[in-house]
């Protein structure tokens, strides 16, 4: 199999930046090819010709987002454990049958210990590049443009990495896992979404994780009370942008090499305007917005306590910052541009919440 050296930066020259690689059948191992955007992510490359293999865990089923089966081999592994718990033969093979690493395998939730958040976002890469490195593959990392911790303003895709200020476990070990990226000698590039929810047409998401049972306490009113910070916003991604993105810096490994890339609406929306799309709806409850330093969650009542401290608290940090992340750098090697968002697309998203019975009806 040909090895690929590392390339330190993308390339210039227009033609070759948006050169299309769906003409070359490339081998792609997934991993995380059960989890959300992994499914849509195989399901994308199988439509484009690529040969596709998923690194399954504890669910075997690989599907795309609109909940149909992605008919891939997978073979079943661990990051979390050395060789990805495979044999040393299963390793080997899997090494040398494939050109390409999308590592996709994370845990997203806020409420993990150190050693667990260590043991999936930080030894899961070191595992997953060590695969990498011994066939000479390339190596996708799907990381988060909240790496950029509590910082406001413009962030760059090309801004150093703080070594501290991250609101929660999750951020700094996406951090220490993009480090590690950085350090290997696979040929790499980073890939960073935002807040990752249904696709943009409809709304649609196949299932609905910790940030949508955040929102759900929220709209049904059990949590009524949110620190916020004026001007505070929300960079909310549709996943078919996301899924679609990650594909295509796949396709073009050869020119994004070395790049860390914004998979992003970078249309950042204001706190108030997405809790006043909740409060739009007659069943919803529009949350009271405190300012940070006015907000004490000892004096909420005992149930909505108990509720913003599990699962709405998590979250609070993101009602408190307004970083506008720039994807000029995606834009150009990929071609591809996140859609409109706002307002419009938050309806669609509560529409679909609602369709399915996620979310009351009126």
């Amino acid at each position: 199999m040909r090895t690929l050296s590392h390339s330190p930066a993308p390339s210039t020259d227009r033609s070759h930046r948006l050169h299309d690689a769906k003409a070359r059948r490339v081998k792609v191992l997934v991993t995380g090819a059960a989890g959300l955007v992994g499914g849509e992510v195989c399901a994308r490359l199988l439509a484009h010709g690529h040969e596709v293999t998923g690194l399954v865990h504890r669910n075997p089923d690989v599907r795309a987002n609109d909940g149909a089966a992605v008919e891939i081999p997978t073979v079943k592994g661990d990051v979390s454990q050395a060789r990805l718990g495979l044999s040393h033969d299963t390793f080997a093979g899997v090494a040398e049958a494939h050109d390409l690493v999308v590592h996709c395998a994370a845990s997203v939730r806020f409420d993990l210990e150190e050693e667990d958040y260590r043991a999936t976002n930080v030894d899961g890469v070191r595992h997953a590049l060590e695969l990498a490195e011994a066939g000479g593959m390339g190596f996708l990392h799907v990381s988060t443009a909240y790496v950029c911790g509590t910082r406001d303003g413009p962030i760059m895709e090309d801004a150093p990495l703080p070594d501290s200020g991250f609101a929660n476990g999750y951020e700094a070990s996406k951090a220490a896992g993009e480090r590690l990226v950085r350090q290997s000698t696979a040929r790499w590039a980073i890939a960073r979404p935002s807040i990752v929810v249904g696709a943009h047409e409809d709304g649609a998401i196949r299932q609905f994780d910790t940030t949508y049972a955040a929102f759900k306490l929220i709209a049904e009113g059990r949590v009524r009370h949110m620190p916020a910070r004026p001007g505070a916003t929300l960079d909310f991604v549709p996943i078919d942008h996301v899924a679609a993105g990650i594909v295509a810096l796949a396709e073009r490994m050869e020119v994004a090499a070395g790049g860390t890339y914004h998979l992003v609406s970078g249309q950042p929306l204001p706190v108030e305007r997405f809790t006043g799309a909740i409060g739009a709806h007659p069943q919803f409850h529009e949350p009271e917005l405190v300012a940070p330093d006015r907000f004490d969650p000892a004096l909420l009542p005992a149930l909505e306590r108990r509720l913003f401290k599990r699962v709405a608290g998590l979250y609070a940090s993101y009602f408190q910052r307004d970083p506008h992340f720039s994807d000029t750098r995606f834009r150009e090697v990929t071609g591809l541009e996140c859609p409109v968002t706002g307002e419009d697309y938050i309806r669609r998203l509560i529409d679909h919440c609602i369709a399915v019975g996620f979310l009351a009806d009126a």
